[in-house]
């Protein structure tokens, strides 16, 4: 059974057939997917699309993705979770957005607190790692903040419209949660 976690101000739950209309209007925005390596989407179909791949992750045990939900009027701003996860190996990749009119609320930092905490928890997990653009000064920031150590540069590591960018490399260990 797919995981609900709940925030004070946050539900997250699965992503639904029913949320491909918010998931478009999130990946075919510039200020979203410009830090993403993801071109933007033109079309619904394509959030359908996403929506069974988040699905796929979740049943192949390759990872988990929420929605993230607002409480007080059930719309969805955002997604989060892991990818790239390793039992074996006992890690796991941290990816979030949030659509931009709900952004410097502190809703990310709710959500990743949330996750980081059912990743250790739950999944027991001991690194949970996070790759970001460098010219993505919010989300770097917050990832330190959350207790995230930089750990290195990857250089030309992810494409945006056909541009190579460099992104920073984060871990947290359990044992520094």
């Amino acid at each position: 059974m797919f995981p609900v976690l709940e925030t004070e101000r946050l539900t997250l739950r699965q992503i639904t057939d029913q949320d491909a209309e918010a998931i478009f209007s999130c990946f075919s925005n510039d200020e979203v997917t410009r830090y993403y390596g993801l071109e933007n989407m033109e079309s619904i179909e394509q959030a359908v699309s996403m929506v069974k791949t988040f699905a796929a992750l979740y049943q192949e045990k390759r990872g988990i993705r929420w929605g993230i939900e607002r409480r007080n009027n059930k719309e969805l701003i955002g997604t989060i979770g892991f990818h790239g996860l390793a039992q074996k190996h006992k890690r796991a990749e941290l990816g979030y957005e949030i659509i931009p009119a709900h952004w410097r609320n502190g809703f990310a930092s709710e959500a990743i607190s949330e996750v980081i905490s059912y990743g250790f928890a739950s999944l027991g997990l001991k690194r949970i790692g996070a790759v970001v653009f460098t010219q993505n000064k919010a989300s770097n920031r917050l990832l330190v903040k959350k207790g995230f150590q930089k750990e290195g540069v990857l250089r030309q590591y992810m494409y945006q419209n056909g541009i190579p960018y460099d992104t920073n490399v984060y871990s947290i260990l359990k044992s520094n949660e």
